[in-house]
């Protein structure tokens, strides 16, 4: 994918959308990988017994899946300069084989000069949003 150039964008530019899939084992693999050993992340006894439907992503996990979109963008991790969101509610991730997804769309909200973008992000799983003022900032070339 060649990276979007800063000339090229005006307020407004949807980003093409992409779907994340969230299964059990992602989530086993992010807590060896972060440390985030909560069983709430992958034991749904123990998710159930503190009143959460189901076993939920971890939240950096979630917001790590939502910035995707632009680093597949950009072709550029590094062109991400500023991050951050608000939690608004868990991915429910079921054990049916499925799992859950993520589902990622972006606009571009502000031309900031110095080829730098902000960039509004959704995330929405299960037809409810949970991430709210995803917001980031992006250098372009």
């Amino acid at each position: 994918m060649t990276a979007p150039r800063y000339e090229e964008l005006t307020v407004g530019t949807q980003l093409p959308p992409r779907d994340f899939p969230v299964r059990r084992a992602d989530l086993v693999r992010y807590a060896g990988a972060s440390g985030d050993d909560n069983e709430i992340h992958w034991n749904e006894r123990v998710a159930r017994e503190v009143g959460l439907p189901n076993v939920i992503a971890h939240g950096m996990f979630t917001m790590a899946q939502a910035v995707r979109l632009l680093t597949d963008w950009t072709g550029d991790p590094s062109a991400v300069v500023e991050y951050g969101v608000r939690f608004t509610r868990p991915v429910i991730v079921p054990d049916d084989g499925v799992g859950a997804v993520i589902q990622v769309s972006g606009k571009v909200s502000a031309l900031l000069g110095d080829n730098k973008v902000r960039v509004d992000l959704t995330a929405i799983s299960d037809g409810q949003k949970v991430l709210g003022k995803a917001v980031a900032v992006v250098r372009l070339p």
